[in-house]
């Protein structure tokens, strides 16, 4: 008699391989904190003054499309910079918003027509590492909402993802949503620059 396999035991064992993939990456692991990282909305396309602009009416359409979608999702709390673009950007979430002053934007000049960073990569990624680290700490297994700005945000990943600045060939959108997941020392990273609530009817 030939023996059949047994596939009822194979298909367990994928689902048990697969489960501990995902729990790897903390997905579905109980106490793992959210920690949405998101580039505040538009404020160039008016701008008449680069020295800390207000969001641009493309851009307050643009915070009210990712209240939206936050809201739905729901959170603990809301940190923001202390910059206008991003405090803008927060409030349309709520008013209740918690200021970081390591939130803010690499520091940069403009030289010919170019931006040059001005500030060393370690250093952003250590003050949003410890950002991100005091927020974490503070909500276990919560949701936690960051508005900051886009280079500090994508240094960070990169950071997180093991790869060089400049390398990860992702533009950082207005109102961009990134996620990470953390569990005491550990952060993996979930979604990249998401504008999914950007693509909805009447945007």
């Amino acid at each position: 008699m030939v023996a059949m396999p047994d596939q009822t035991g194979e298909s367990e064992a994928l689902s048990t391989s697969m489960r501990s993939i995902e729990a790897a990456f903390l997905i579905g692991v109980p106490g793992t904190t959210e920690v949405w990282l998101i580039r505040h909305a538009d404020c160039y396309e008016e701008m008449t003054s680069h020295e800390d602009p207000p969001l641009s009416e493309t851009g307050r359409d643009q915070a009210r499309r990712l209240a939206d979608r936050v809201n739905r999702a729901g959170y603990d709390l809301v940190f923001t910079s202390p910059l206008r673009r991003a405090q803008e950007t927060a409030t349309a979430i709520t008013d209740r918003l918690t200021i970081d002053e390591r939130l803010v934007e690499a520091t940069t000049e403009v030289a010919d027509g170019h931006i040059q960073f001005t500030e060393p990569p370690e250093q952003v990624v250590e003050r949003m590492r410890a950002s991100v680290d005091d927020a974490v700490a503070g909500h276990p297994g919560g949701r936690v909402i960051m508005v900051g700005h886009g280079v500090a945000i994508v240094q960070y990943l990169c950071h997180l993802l093991g790869v060089q600045f400049g390398t990860l060939r992702l533009f950082p959108y207005y109102t961009c949503v990134s996620v990470v997941r953390a569990l005491g020392e550990r952060r993996m990273v979930g979604s990249l620059t998401d504008v999914t609530h950007l693509e909805a009817p009447g945007g």
